[in-house]
């Protein structure tokens, strides 16, 4: 307990272990500088027996271009913080300003961006930290759930009226149809599948609405002329065309009276009948009665 109690009330809080060396790793945004000395303010107030994260984190907080961070003591004095920052889903097109912005709706002003990023149209001026709930939320959400390996073939994003919902415009590609942005990143999974098949090379768009049955469409369709079932009688026969390189048979005209003239039936004629004289009976004597 002494030793407890010794721990808890001196060591822990005492010179012999402050934080005096500080260092800030990961930043990348034109806030760097601001970022850095307002974390290693508020280190150098610690121990590294006694780190506040809590405070820390509350600092950090302050930028939105910081989405968390992670300590590292290096005891007895030393202290690393490393900063993970936001990563820009896309570029938020506003009246007369073009700045990134999260998958969480943070808007990431002063992050630089490196490559294309589908654009998110918003009408209005820039919000300050975060957009609002909305439609241009959405689409960011959904943007900022793409794979990378498409997500820098996107060329802009958003949310229609109806029931299609987000939409994304793949470059040189079909439009895929989201719908609502949850379960964003399930439905990604389903398109990269359906983009990925050879079968659906062509799709002007491809619905992953439901991500377990994804649909590609606008393909071309080809069709066969319909064929009778077997067995069919009443299916005309096909004649076939004649062939032009065989000369047809010429026609003689019939000569009517060489055509033997169809005998009419006729009746037999009855043979005669010749009278027979009967026979007398037996025992009259040869008398006719």
């Amino acid at each position: 307990m002494l030793l407890t109690a010794l721990y808890m009330l001196w060591l822990r809080d005492s010179s012999l272990v402050e934080v005096d060396r500080v260092e800030v790793t990961g930043v990348t945004s034109r806030d760097g500088e601001r970022v850095r000395a307002a974390l290693t303010s508020t280190a150098r107030t610690m121990t590294t027996l006694h780190l506040d994260r809590e405070r820390l984190e509350e600092t950090a907080a302050v930028f939105p271009i910081v989405q968390a961070i992670e300590l590292e003591r290096d005891f007895p004095h030393g202290l690393t913080i490393h900063v993970i920052e936001h990563r820009a889903a896309a570029m938020l097109e506003t009246d007369g300003a073009s700045v990134p912005v999260a998958g969480d709706g943070t808007i990431l002003t002063g992050l630089p961006v490196h490559g294309d990023l589908p654009t998110i149209e918003l009408s209005g001026p820039t919000p300050q930290r975060e957009l609002p709930q909305g439609a241009a939320r959405a689409a960011a959400a959904v943007a900022g759930a793409a794979p990378p390996e498409i997500a820098r073939r996107l060329e802009s994003i958003g949310r229609e009226g109806g029931t299609r919902g987000v939409v994304a415009q793949v470059e040189d590609g079909p439009e895929i149809v989201f719908g609502p942005p949850a379960g964003a990143a399930e439905k990604w999974a389903a398109a990269v599948r359906v983009l990925a098949d050879e079968d659906s090379a062509g799709a002007t768009y491809v619905d992953v609405r439901l991500p377990e049955r994804p649909v590609a469409g606008g393909l071309s369709v080809e069709t066969v002329a319909p064929v009778g079932p077997v067995g069919d009688t009443t299916t005309e026969p096909v004649i076939p065309a004649p062939d032009p390189t065989v000369a047809a048979p010429a026609e003689t005209p019939a000569d009517p009276s060489a055509v033997a003239p169809t005998p009419e039936p006729t009746t037999p004629a009855p043979e005669p009948v010749t009278p027979v004289e009967p026979t007398p009976p037996e025992g009259t004597g040869g008398l006719t009665p």
